[in-house]
């Protein structure tokens, strides 16, 4: 009986990963030089490559998985905001759990909210990025550092 438990729990396991698991992996320089910078002026025929500690458009992030996906994600609205997610599972997700819309600052500690967030690509290898209140909370942050 403990050896079903013990593969079942495996098994679900496995499938949530897989359900949520896009096929598109987080875009990698190895697997692409260039993506559309998305800004207000610009909807987005611009190249542009993402290095680690720059900026990156809200759309490009997914926001359950936190990273950067290298391409627009599927819109969420929620509570007149716009969210970004990679996949059915994610989209359905944004709205029902309130934790994957929200963020800790990393300089200070505050809750902050993805939609509105300052998004910075942490890791250029697997597109891990991290969320600041504002510009001047990231530029604190690296001056500390």
């Amino acid at each position: 009986m403990r050896t079903i438990k013990k593969y079942g729990i495996f098994f679900f396991t496995g499938i949530l990963m897989i359900s949520c698991n896009p096929k598109e992996k987080p875009v990698t320089p190895e697997k692409e030089t260039a993506v559309a910078a998305v800004t207000p002026d610009n909807p987005g025929s611009l190249p542009a490559v993402y290095k680690k500690g720059e900026q990156v458009p809200n759309e490009l992030v997914c926001m359950v998985n936190d990273a950067y996906m290298g391409k627009k994600q599927m819109e969420v609205p929620f509570d007149g905001k716009m969210y970004y997610g990679c996949c059915d599972m994610c989209v359905k997700r944004i709205p029902e759990d309130a934790t994957v819309r929200m963020a800790v600052d990393a300089h200070t500690g505050a809750k902050v909210d993805k939609a509105t967030a300052f998004i910075v690509l942490l890791d250029e290898v697997h597109g891990n990025v991290a969320y600041f209140e504002s510009e001047k909370n990231y530029q604190d942050f690296i001056a500390g550092h």
